[in-house]
Formats: structure tokens, C-alpha cells, sequence
């Protein structure tokens, strides 16, 4: 059996029951029954109730003439992503600040979370990010078609004439299964190689030393965050815009 963290054998004690049963019933046998969950997925399940929790923490104070910290911090938020989203995408771009801020601050908890110890980064997983990057790859495509039409929306993979059809069509539809791979490559090996390096170094020199690499995974995890929103927010424009 792998190793756990103290999470997911909390989690694997109380689930296992219940969760191995439901897995066997979609066709998924898990190795071990009686820990069918493991580190990331447990990871990414507290990334989430983090979120939750911060959500409920700042809908419980909103306030126009007192707003507190944490309201300051979430309009500073999405503030700047609606912002980002205005200048690529254009006007009517604040629907889709939502799906952009949870995206990114998901990313960011779950970058930030493997610095305390008991715990590891999920996006340290292929898993996690590949999971990101198909949610990504599904919403921009279902906007595209919501805006445009299925039929219009295909078009632009046809490229501006019908003679080059034949030739646009695999390299786009090649183009767009690359950016799934893409975003997926580029936060995960960013994240474990992160979490290598500062581990590496905190078993060799655990006193001062470790506290450069600690700064360097903080300034990683926000711009890794902020490459997967960025780059979500060009393919989201590219989407949605009328003329490519």
C-alpha cells in the first residue's frame, strides 16, 4: 500500500465503505479496497472545502461602508481577472470572471498547499492538472458554440477558405488537443519539480537555505496560476470572437 497522508487515512477510515463500493458499481476496481482514495485526490478534496469555507467566510461579511479584509482581497481579485478579461476578450467578458477566479485560486491553494507540513501540492498529480485542463478545453469550446452556432463555430477550424479545409482541419483540431497537453505539462512539471527541489533541500540544509527555495515555490505557484488563468482567458477569446 502507498504511503498516505494523515488526511487520506482520515478521509480512507471514514470513506472507504462507502467510496469502494460506488467505484466497483462505474467498472473502476480500486488496488487497494480498503484505500481506495488517494494523496492527490484527498488533496484536491481540501482544496476544495478551503474554498468553500473562504467563499462563506466572505459572503457572511460583505459589507458596502465596512468591508474587511477578506472582501478587500476577493475585489482585488476580481477586479484584476476582470479586468485581464475586458482587454483580451472585450466587452461582455465578466461572465466568464467566475469560472476564471475559482480556476485560479483552485490552482493557487492546491500550488500553495504542499508548503504546510502533513500535506502535498495535488497539482503536484498529473492528475490534477490534466482535470484542469479538460475542464479548461470543454468550457471555451462550449461558449464558442453558445455564442456562435455549432455550425459557425466549425467553420473557423476550416480556416478562411474552402480549398485549404482538407489542410486546416487536422492542424487545428491538432492545435486544440495541444493546448489540453499544454496546460497540463506546464503546471505539473512546474509544481513537482517545485516540491523535489524544496524537499531536496530541506533534508540536506534544514535551517536558512530551505527559506529561499520556500520564497521561490510561493512566487511559482502565483505564476502558474496566473500562466493557466491567462492563457484560459486567450483561448476564451479566441472562442468567442467573432473573426479569427
Amino acid at each position: 500500500m502507498p504511503e498516505q497522508l494523515w488526511f487520506t487515512q482520515l478521509l480512507n477510515q471514514h470513506l472507504a465503505g462507502v467510496v469502494t463500493p460506488l467505484l466497483q458499481r462505474i467498472g473502476f476496481v480500486p488496488r487497494y479496497p480498503e484505500a481506495p482514495i488517494s494523496n492527490f485526490v484527498a488533496m484536491e478534496l481540501l482544496v476544495f472545502l478551503i474554498l468553500i469555507v473562504f467563499f462563506v467566510l466572505v459572503r457572511a461579511r460583505l459589507s458596502v461602508d465596512r468591508p474587511g479584509g477578506l472582501q478587500h482581497i476577493m475585489e482585488a481579485v476580481e477586479g484584476f481577472v476582470n479586468n485581464q478579461s475586458e482587454e483580451i476578450i472585450g466587452h461582455h467578458s465578466e461572465g466568464f470572471t467566475p469560472f476564471l477566479v475559482v480556476l485560479g485560486l483552485f490552482i493557487l491553494i492546491g500550488n500553495l498547499i504542499g508548503l504546510v507540513p502533513g500535506f502535498e501540492s495535488p497539482t503536484a498529480s498529473g492528475s490534477v492538472p490534466l482535470g484542469c485542463a479538460i475542464l479548461t478545453f470543454f468550457y471555451y469550446n462550449f461558449h464558442g458554440i453558445r455564442k456562435q452556432g455549432l455550425l459557425k463555430y466549425l467553420k473557423h477550424f476550416t480556416g478562411p477558405m474552402p480549398a485549404l479545409a482538407p489542410l486546416m482541419l487536422p492542424i487545428e483540431l491538432f492545435s486544440h488537443g495541444a493546448r489540453v497537453l499544454s496546460l497540463t505539462l506546464r503546471l505539473y512539471a512546474n509544481m513537482f519539480a517545485g516540491d523535489m527541489v524544496t524537499l531536496v533541500f530541506m533534508s540536506l540544509i534544514p535551517v536558512l537555505v530551505p527559506v529561499v527555495f520556500l520564497g521561490l515555490h510561493i512566487f511559482v505557484s502565483l505564476l502558474q496560476a496566473y500562466i493557466f488563468v491567462l492563457l484560459t482567458t486567450v483561448y476564451l477569446a479566441g472562442a468567442v470572437a467573432e473573426e479569427h
